[in-house]
């Protein structure tokens, strides 16, 4: 059984060249437009906006990225969908379906995207693309595998089974996103998407979810206003070699002491095959 990969994300000074090639072919062409860089799961890593862009591009041009990332393909393929007539397309989770978001590639491996506002359609996918063909440095980092995430969950299920508690289990990898999810037939339905919330919560802020809760319930009220944050103990990160490779969720227990409690297993489960 394989708990761990390795895959690869671009990293900062690649992020860089990627915007150096992208931002030269701009002020070739006498473009004013902002330039993303994101990670595979959507998220910044890097943005320039050159002379006299319009400042509503530093969005669009973030949607875009985060498109062709999360989709793994340009964005330009999501808006010929709606304009051939599938309006449904409209509705994909996360997308954003306008041209100027291109994929990065490490062989058939996306290690990030990114995305150009500012001009017509045509020229600032073209100036994404000139990004895109740049030599670029990435990171080589572990990452869950499925087979890891059905491990940490089935770990916890099994716990709840001898404990007589039918909570619902998941995992999700580092960015957030659910590998595997554990509904006992029990379950009340509200935990499913709790359970996502808080392992969610664990992957991304790279700690307990527990942390959270402690804060909004003590003197930092305020944490209830993290992004993508629930304070909810009960979501605990999975790591391996000291790096956050995914997280666990477990939502109906008995307690929130005891989510936390099945977590823990988990997280120890995975981290001890791996």
């Amino acid at each position: 059984m394989t708990i761990v990969r390795t895959r690869r994300i671009i990293d900062d000074a690649g992020a860089d060249a990627v915007i150096a090639a992208a931002e030269a072919h701009a002020n070739e062409k006498g473009h004013s437009v902002v330039i993303v860089v994101v990670d595979p799961f959507g998220e910044v890593v890097q943005l320039r906006r050159t002379k006299n862009a319009q400042i509503a591009s530093s969005r669009v041009g973030v949607d875009k990225a985060r498109t062709a990332a999360i989709f793994v393909r340009p964005s330009r393929e999501m808006e010929e969908q709606v304009t051939g007539g599938r309006l449904g397309a409209l509705a994909l989770h996360g997308a954003a379906c306008l041209t100027g978001g291109i994929p990065l590639r490490v062989g058939d491996e996306v290690v990030g995207a990114i995305g150009t506002s500012g001009e017509t359609p045509d020229e600032d996918e073209a100036v994404s693309i000139a990004g895109a063909e740049a030599d670029f440095s990435y990171s080589e980092v572990p990452a869950l595998t499925q087979e890891g995430a059905k491990l940490a969950a089935e770990a916890i299920a099994e716990e709840a089974a001898q404990r007589g508690v039918h909570p619902v289990v998941c995992a999700v990898d580092a960015g957030g996103v659910l590998m595997y999810i554990h509904r006992p037939d029990q379950a009340q339905v509200a935990s499913v998407e709790v359970t996502t919330d808080k392992a969610r919560t664990a992957a991304i802020y790279r700690r307990p979810s527990k942390d959270f809760e402690d804060q909004a319930s003590g003197d930092r009220p305020s944490a209830l206003h993290l992004a993508r944050a629930v304070p909810l103990q009960g979501g605990e990160p999975i790591l391996y070699e000291g790096e956050v490779i995914g997280a666990v969720g477990v939502s109906g227990a008995t307690s929130a002491d005891e989510d936390r409690e099945l977590a823990l297993v988990g997280a120890a489960a995975a981290a001890e095959a791996a």
